[in-house]
C-alpha cells in the first residue's frame, strides 16, 4: 500500500495518499462514488473555474476585511496554480456524486488550502495557516459556489472554444457558396425534383442556419453572466459579507473579460438552472442546423454513380473492409452522431433542471457535465468537418447539368403561359412516356420549340429576382 497521511473532517479521521493535496472530503467522495469513468473536476474548464472562484473569493474577502492579507496571498497563489493547470492531477472526482457539487467544491478548498500551507512551509493536512472551510470557502456555500463554476466554465467554453470553431466552418461554407453561385442545380422538395436553384444559394442556406443557431447560443450568455455569489446555503447570504457577491463578481469579470455580476435573485439561482438549460437548448438548436447541413451534403454526394453524385467529398480513408475502392461520407456521419448525442444531453439537462426541489436543485454536476460535453463535441466536430470535408467540397458540374436537363419540374416555367393544368399534363406525359420535357411540350401542340426554348431557361428560373 502507498504511504498515507491522516486528514480530518467533521466525521473524523481519513487516510489520504501522502503525496496528494486533496483532503478528507475528497477522499470520502473517491471511496463512496466509484460511479462511471466520467470525471467532472478532472476536466480543465471546471478546474479552471474552481480556481477562478476561489481566487476571486479571497480577493473579495480581503477587500471587505474578512480575510487577512497574508492568508489571501497564499490562497491566491495556490488558486493561480489551479487556474494555470499545474495541479490538475489533484482533482479526481466523478460526475455522479452529491447533486450540489459539494465534494468538488471541497476538493478545490482542500487542494488550495494544502497547497497554500505548503507554500507557507507547513505540512500537508495541517489546516494552518489556511483552513479549507474557514478561509478558502469563506463567504461561500457549495450551493452557490458550484453554480458559479457552472456559469464560469460554460461561458468560457462557449466564447473561447465553440464560437471560433463554428465560425471557422461557416466561413469556409460561405466561401464555397460564393464559388458555387454560377452553378444551377435541380431543387428538391419532399425528396422529389423541384424547380431549379443556384448551388450557392443551397450552401448559403446552411450558412444562414448556422449563423442563426450560433447567435441563439450566444444570446444565452447574459443569463450565464449572472452569478449566485453571495447566496450561501439557501439564498439568504448567511455567513457572507453583504457585499461579498458583488465584489467577488467584479473580480471574476476582471479576470475573465466577461461581464459577470451578482444575480438579482439568489434563491432562484440555487433552486433552478434555467440559464444552463437555455444554453443547452440553444446548443441543441445548433446541433440541428449542423445535422441538416451534414445530411444534405451526404445526400448530394450519394452514389457516386447510383445516387445523386452532385457533390464530391474528400477521399479521407477507405470506406469498407470488404468492398474495394468504397469511400464513405464519414465526416457527415461523425457530425450527425454528435448532433444526436447533443440532443440526448439536452434532454437530460432539461429534465434535471425541472427537478429543483424547494431551495436547491441537486442535479448540478450532471447539468454542467452535459452542457460542457455538448460544447466540446460540437466544437471538435465542427473543426473536423471544416478541415476534412467542407474545405475540400467540390461540385460535379457535369452531373448537376445532366440532372437539371432531365428535370420535369422545368415545366413550371410554362405555367404562366399555358396554365397550370396544361403544363401538368405535359410533365406527366413526359414522365409516363419516357420522353424529354421539350419533346412532350412540342408534341402536345401547346408550345412550339421556339417558345419552349425562350420560356424554359433554368438559369433564369433559379434567379427570378435578377431579372
Amino acid at each position: 500500500m502507498p504511504p498515507t497521511r491522516t486528514e480530518h473532517d467533521a466525521l473524523g479521521p481519513v487516510e489520504v495518499p501522502a503525496d496528494r493535496l486533496w483532503g478528507a472530503q475528497t477522499e470520502r467522495s473517491r471511496h463512496h462514488f466509484a460511479i462511471g469513468v466520467e470525471r467532472l473536476t478532472w476536466t480543465r474548464p471546471v478546474i479552471r473555474a474552481l480556481g477562478l472562484l476561489k481566487r476571486a473569493a479571497a480577493l473579495a474577502n480581503t477587500e471587505l476585511g474578512e480575510l487577512s492579507a497574508e492568508r489571501a496571498a497564499l490562497i491566491t497563489q495556490a488558486a493561480d496554480e489551479v487556474i494555470a493547470g499545474t495541479l490538475d492531477g489533484e482533482f479526481p472526482l466523478v460526475v455522479f456524486q452529491t447533486g450540489s457539487g459539494t465534494q468538488s467544491n471541497m476538493n478545490a478548498n482542500e487542494v488550495i488550502a494544502n497547497r497554500a500551507n505548503q507554500l507557507a512551509g507547513q505540512p500537508l493536512g495541517s489546516h494552518s495557516p489556511v483552513h479549507p472551510n474557514d478561509h478558502v470557502n469563506r463567504g461561500q456555500s457549495s450551493n452557490d459556489g458550484f453554480p458559479v463554476v457552472m456559469h464560469l466554465a460554460t461561458v468560457e467554453q462557449i466564447v473561447g472554444r465553440l464560437v471560433p470553431a463554428v465560425t471557422a466552418l461557416r466561413d469556409t461554407l460561405a466561401g464555397k457558396a460564393s464559388a458555387f453561385d454560377p452553378i444551377t442545380m435541380v431543387g428538391r422538395t419532399h425528396l422529389q425534383d423541384a424547380v431549379p436553384i443556384p448551388l450557392g444559394a443551397v450552401v448559403r442556406g446552411w450558412v444562414a442556419q448556422i449563423d442563426d443557431t450560433l447567435a441563439g447560443v450566444t444570446v444565452t450568455l447574459p443569463g450565464l453572466h449572472a452569478l449566485a455569489l453571495g447566496a450561501t446555503a439557501v439564498g439568504t447570504g448567511l455567513n457572507a459579507h453583504p457585499h461579498f457577491g458583488a465584489v467577488a463578481a467584479r473580480h471574476l469579470a476582471a479576470a475573465t473579460g466577461q461581464p459577470f455580476h451578482e444575480t438579482g435573485n439568489h434563491v432562484a439561482a440555487l433552486s433552478g438552472h434555467d440559464a444552463m438549460a437555455a444554453s443547452s437548448a440553444a446548443l441543441r438548436g445548433l446541433a440541428g442546423a449542423l445535422m441538416k447541413m451534414a445530411n444534405d451534403i451526404r445526400l448530394y454526394a450519394s452514389g457516386p454513380r447510383a445516387g445523386l453524385g452532385e457533390l464530391r467529398l474528400p477521399e479521407n480513408e477507405p470506406g469498407s473492409s470488404i468492398m474495394p475502392g468504397k469511400i464513405n461520407p464519414t465526416q457527415c456521419e461523425a457530425l450527425t452522431m454528435v448532433a444526436v448525442h447533443v440532443h440526448g444531453n439536452d434532454a437530460a439537462v432539461a429534465f434535471a433542471n425541472s427537478q429543483g426541489q424547494l431551495q436547491l436543485n441537486v442535479y448540478k454536476p450532471v447539468i454542467l457535465h452535459n452542457v460542457l460535453e455538448s460544447i466540446g463535441l460540437l466544437a471538435d466536430a465542427a473543426t473536423s468537418f471544416d478541415r476534412f470535408c467542407a474545405r475540400g467540397l467540390q461540385a460535379d458540374e457535369a452531373r448537376i447539368a445532366d440532372h437539371l436537363a432531365q428535370s420535369l419540374m422545368l415545366v413550371t416555367a410554362l405555367a404562366p403561359h399555358i396554365g397550370y393544368e396544361r403544363a401538368a399534363a405535359i410533365a406527366l406525359a413526359a414522365h409516363r412516356n419516357g420522353t424529354s420535357l421539350r419533346e412532350a411540350a412540342v408534341a402536345s401542340g401547346e408550345v412550339t420549340a421556339a417558345q419552349f426554348d425562350e420560356w424554359v431557361r433554368p438559369e433564369q428560373m433559379a434567379r427570378p429576382r435578377e431579372g
